[in-house]
Protein backbone atom coordinates (compact mmCIF):
# COMPACT_ATOMS: atom_id res chain seq x y z
CA UNK A 1 0.00 0.00 0.00
CA UNK A 2 1.15 3.59 -0.71
CA UNK A 3 2.07 5.72 2.27
CA UNK A 4 -0.80 8.01 3.05
CA UNK A 5 -0.65 8.68 6.36
CA UNK A 6 3.31 9.71 7.55
CA UNK A 7 5.41 7.62 9.69
CA UNK A 8 4.65 5.47 12.74
CA UNK A 9 7.78 5.13 14.80
CA UNK A 10 6.43 1.40 17.02
CA UNK A 11 8.69 0.67 19.84
CA UNK A 12 8.90 -3.00 20.76
CA UNK A 13 8.09 -4.70 17.75
CA UNK A 14 10.25 -7.38 17.60
CA UNK A 15 7.26 -9.66 18.74
CA UNK A 16 3.55 -10.05 19.82
CA UNK A 17 1.46 -6.66 19.91
CA UNK A 18 4.20 -4.62 18.53
CA UNK A 19 5.09 -6.97 15.66
CA UNK A 20 1.48 -7.16 14.81
CA UNK A 21 0.77 -3.43 14.87
CA UNK A 22 3.88 -2.63 12.97
CA UNK A 23 1.91 -5.06 10.52
CA UNK A 24 -1.73 -4.16 10.75
CA UNK A 25 -0.48 0.42 10.36
CA UNK A 26 1.61 -0.48 7.20
CA UNK A 27 -1.96 -2.30 5.89
CA UNK A 28 -3.47 0.86 7.12
CA UNK A 29 -0.73 3.07 4.97
CA UNK A 30 1.91 4.51 7.42
CA UNK A 31 5.33 4.26 6.78
CA UNK A 32 6.53 2.31 9.82
CA UNK A 33 9.79 2.16 11.91
CA UNK A 34 9.54 -0.78 13.67
CA UNK A 35 11.92 -0.60 16.93
CA UNK A 36 13.79 -3.30 19.30
CA UNK A 37 16.87 -4.18 20.12
CA UNK A 38 16.34 -7.56 17.98
CA UNK A 39 17.40 -6.26 15.33
CA UNK A 40 16.86 -10.01 13.71
CA UNK A 41 13.74 -10.59 15.22
CA UNK A 42 12.69 -6.67 13.17
CA UNK A 43 13.91 -7.34 9.88
CA UNK A 44 11.89 -10.88 9.77
CA UNK A 45 8.95 -8.88 11.01
CA UNK A 46 10.23 -5.98 7.99
CA UNK A 47 11.09 -9.21 5.09
CA UNK A 48 6.81 -8.84 4.08
CA UNK A 49 6.30 -5.51 3.94
CA UNK A 50 8.41 -2.96 2.00
CA UNK A 51 6.14 -0.03 4.06
CA UNK A 52 8.09 -1.35 6.91
CA UNK A 53 11.85 -0.84 8.09
CA UNK A 54 13.81 -2.50 11.33
CA UNK A 55 15.39 -0.09 13.29
CA UNK A 56 17.38 -1.20 16.25
CA UNK A 57 16.34 0.44 19.77
CA UNK A 58 16.94 0.06 23.41
CA UNK A 59 14.24 1.91 25.19
CA UNK A 60 16.49 1.70 28.31
CA UNK A 61 19.58 3.64 26.70
CA UNK A 62 19.47 7.03 26.13
CA UNK A 63 21.94 7.33 24.02
CA UNK A 64 19.87 4.83 21.69
CA UNK A 65 16.92 6.62 21.91
CA UNK A 66 18.66 9.78 20.94
CA UNK A 67 20.15 8.23 17.68
CA UNK A 68 16.57 7.28 16.47
CA UNK A 69 15.42 10.64 17.13
CA UNK A 70 18.38 11.66 15.34
CA UNK A 71 16.95 9.84 12.77
CA UNK A 72 13.59 10.78 12.43
CA UNK A 73 12.65 13.95 10.02
CA UNK A 74 11.46 17.26 11.08
CA UNK A 75 8.68 17.97 8.69
CA UNK A 76 5.45 18.68 8.34
CA UNK A 77 5.08 14.99 6.51
CA UNK A 78 7.48 13.28 9.13
CA UNK A 79 6.71 11.98 12.06
CA UNK A 80 2.69 11.09 12.43
CA UNK A 81 2.37 8.29 15.38
CA UNK A 82 4.32 7.06 17.86
CA UNK A 83 3.30 3.78 19.56
CA UNK A 84 4.77 3.73 23.27
CA UNK A 85 4.73 -0.04 23.31
CA UNK A 86 7.20 -1.56 24.50
CA UNK A 87 7.47 -2.95 27.89
CA UNK A 88 6.36 -6.33 30.06
CA UNK A 89 5.96 -8.07 33.34
CA UNK A 90 8.83 -9.94 34.97
CA UNK A 91 7.87 -12.48 38.38
CA UNK A 92 4.66 -12.82 40.03
CA UNK A 93 5.76 -12.45 43.63
CA UNK A 94 4.10 -11.15 46.34
CA UNK A 95 5.55 -8.18 47.87
CA UNK A 96 6.87 -9.72 50.71
CA UNK A 97 9.05 -11.48 48.57
CA UNK A 98 9.34 -9.36 45.29
CA UNK A 99 13.16 -8.79 44.15
CA UNK A 100 13.80 -5.08 43.73
CA UNK A 101 15.55 -5.89 40.74
CA UNK A 102 12.55 -6.88 39.06
CA UNK A 103 10.80 -3.55 39.74
CA UNK A 104 13.44 -1.57 38.73
CA UNK A 105 13.72 -3.59 35.34
CA UNK A 106 9.71 -3.49 34.69
CA UNK A 107 10.17 0.73 35.70
CA UNK A 108 12.92 1.04 33.44
CA UNK A 109 11.28 -0.18 30.19
CA UNK A 110 7.55 0.35 30.94
CA UNK A 111 7.55 3.93 32.33
CA UNK A 112 11.29 5.59 31.52
CA UNK A 113 11.58 3.72 28.32
CA UNK A 114 7.53 5.93 27.24
CA UNK A 115 9.14 8.88 28.88
CA UNK A 116 12.51 8.59 27.14
CA UNK A 117 11.00 7.87 23.21
CA UNK A 118 8.08 10.28 24.18
CA UNK A 119 10.96 13.53 24.95
CA UNK A 120 13.02 12.71 22.12
CA UNK A 121 10.49 12.66 19.50
CA UNK A 122 7.69 14.90 20.97
CA UNK A 123 9.73 17.92 18.53
CA UNK A 124 9.55 15.80 15.43
CA UNK A 125 5.32 15.36 16.35
CA UNK A 126 5.31 19.21 16.81
CA UNK A 127 6.97 19.69 13.51
CA UNK A 128 4.14 18.47 11.60
CA UNK A 129 0.71 18.85 11.09
CA UNK A 130 -0.74 17.09 13.57
CA UNK A 131 1.07 14.50 16.03
CA UNK A 132 -0.40 11.18 18.02
CA UNK A 133 0.96 9.11 20.92
CA UNK A 134 -0.29 5.89 21.36
CA UNK A 135 0.35 3.69 24.35
CA UNK A 136 0.06 0.12 24.79
CA UNK A 137 -0.71 0.19 28.67
CA UNK A 138 -2.79 -2.71 30.29
CA UNK A 139 -5.70 -2.98 32.98
CA UNK A 140 -3.03 -3.84 35.30
CA UNK A 141 -2.80 -0.02 34.98
CA UNK A 142 -6.09 0.65 36.36
CA UNK A 143 -6.41 -2.51 38.95
CA UNK A 144 -4.25 -4.46 41.59
CA UNK A 145 -4.07 -8.67 41.75
CA UNK A 146 -2.05 -10.40 44.24
CA UNK A 147 1.18 -10.83 43.17
CA UNK A 148 1.57 -8.49 40.51
CA UNK A 149 2.22 -5.49 42.53
CA UNK A 150 5.66 -4.76 40.50
CA UNK A 151 3.94 -4.97 37.15
CA UNK A 152 0.61 -2.86 38.30
CA UNK A 153 2.73 -0.34 39.87
CA UNK A 154 4.81 0.14 36.41
CA UNK A 155 1.42 -0.09 34.74
CA UNK A 156 -0.17 2.53 36.83
CA UNK A 157 3.29 4.53 36.35
CA UNK A 158 3.08 4.80 32.27
CA UNK A 159 -0.59 5.50 32.79
CA UNK A 160 -0.18 8.49 34.80
CA UNK A 161 2.62 9.66 32.61
CA UNK A 162 0.18 9.39 29.27
CA UNK A 163 -2.97 10.99 31.35
CA UNK A 164 -0.14 13.88 32.61
CA UNK A 165 1.07 14.36 28.83
CA UNK A 166 -2.40 14.82 27.82
CA UNK A 167 -2.78 17.70 29.72
CA UNK A 168 0.58 19.28 29.20
CA UNK A 169 0.26 19.18 25.31
CA UNK A 170 -3.40 20.63 24.82
CA UNK A 171 -3.88 23.46 22.48
CA UNK A 172 -1.56 21.44 20.09
CA UNK A 173 -2.36 19.36 17.78
CA UNK A 174 -0.68 16.05 18.96
CA UNK A 175 -3.32 13.45 20.33
CA UNK A 176 -2.62 10.61 23.30
CA UNK A 177 -4.01 7.88 24.07
CA UNK A 178 -4.26 4.86 25.67
CA UNK A 179 -5.33 0.71 24.19
CA UNK A 180 -5.42 -1.07 27.86
CA UNK A 181 -5.74 -5.09 26.78
CA UNK A 182 -6.65 -7.69 29.06
CA UNK A 183 -5.33 -10.79 28.44
CA UNK A 184 -3.57 -11.40 25.39
CA UNK A 185 -1.75 -14.63 24.46
CA UNK A 186 1.02 -14.15 22.71
CA UNK A 187 4.56 -16.04 22.18
CA UNK A 188 6.93 -14.68 24.52
CA UNK A 189 4.92 -11.89 27.34
CA UNK A 190 4.25 -14.91 30.29
CA UNK A 191 7.76 -16.48 29.02
CA UNK A 192 9.60 -13.71 29.70
CA UNK A 193 7.50 -12.97 33.23
CA UNK A 194 8.58 -16.62 34.18
CA UNK A 195 11.85 -16.63 32.79
CA UNK A 196 11.61 -18.91 30.39
CA UNK A 197 9.59 -21.44 31.91
CA UNK A 198 7.13 -22.49 29.66
CA UNK A 199 4.79 -24.85 31.50
CA UNK A 200 4.26 -22.22 34.28
CA UNK A 201 4.17 -19.93 31.40
CA UNK A 202 1.33 -21.85 29.49
CA UNK A 203 -0.73 -22.39 32.19
CA UNK A 204 -1.86 -18.66 32.46
CA UNK A 205 -3.87 -19.12 29.48
CA UNK A 206 -5.21 -23.24 30.38
CA UNK A 207 -8.95 -23.85 30.12
CA UNK A 208 -9.21 -19.87 28.68
CA UNK A 209 -12.05 -19.92 26.02
CA UNK A 210 -10.57 -17.50 23.30
CA UNK A 211 -7.91 -15.26 24.91
CA UNK A 212 -7.25 -11.63 23.01
CA UNK A 213 -4.32 -12.36 20.28
CA UNK A 214 -1.98 -9.97 19.32
CA UNK A 215 -3.59 -8.72 16.26
CA UNK A 216 -6.88 -8.26 18.26
CA UNK A 217 -4.94 -5.84 20.09
CA UNK A 218 -3.05 -4.02 17.18
CA UNK A 219 -6.44 -3.56 15.09
CA UNK A 220 -7.46 -1.49 18.05
CA UNK A 221 -4.45 0.25 17.85
CA UNK A 222 -5.00 0.68 14.53
CA UNK A 223 -8.65 2.27 14.72
CA UNK A 224 -7.47 4.91 17.01
CA UNK A 225 -4.41 6.20 15.04
CA UNK A 226 -6.44 6.01 11.75
CA UNK A 227 -9.59 8.46 13.27
CA UNK A 228 -10.14 12.53 12.13
CA UNK A 229 -7.11 14.20 13.29
CA UNK A 230 -9.83 16.47 15.50
CA UNK A 231 -11.30 12.99 17.31
CA UNK A 232 -8.66 11.87 20.51
CA UNK A 233 -9.86 8.59 22.14
CA UNK A 234 -8.38 8.77 25.24
CA UNK A 235 -8.44 5.09 26.66
CA UNK A 236 -9.91 1.94 25.17
CA UNK A 237 -9.78 -1.04 26.92
CA UNK A 238 -9.81 -4.40 25.37
CA UNK A 239 -10.45 -7.90 27.07
CA UNK A 240 -11.54 -11.71 26.08
CA UNK A 241 -15.37 -12.33 26.66
CA UNK A 242 -13.99 -14.72 29.23
CA UNK A 243 -12.02 -12.09 31.36
CA UNK A 244 -14.38 -10.00 33.93
CA UNK A 245 -11.04 -8.45 35.44
CA UNK A 246 -7.92 -8.68 36.08
CA UNK A 247 -8.09 -11.55 38.62
CA UNK A 248 -11.83 -12.75 37.51
CA UNK A 249 -11.23 -15.42 34.01
CA UNK A 250 -13.68 -17.72 33.05
CA UNK A 251 -11.94 -21.33 32.95
CA UNK A 252 -13.39 -24.59 31.46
Amino acid sequence: MTNTRGLAVVTGASSGIGAATARHLADAGFSVWACARRLDRLEEVASHFSEITAVELDVTSAESVAALAARVPLAPDGLALLVNNAGGAVGLDPVATAKPEDWLSMYETNVLGAMRVTQALLPALEAGSGGHIVLTGSIAGYSVYEGGAGYTAAKHGARALMETLRLELNGKPIRVSEVAPGMVATEEFSLVRFGGDAERAAAVYKGVDAPLSADDVADLITFVATRPAHVNIDLSIIKPVAQAAAYKIARS
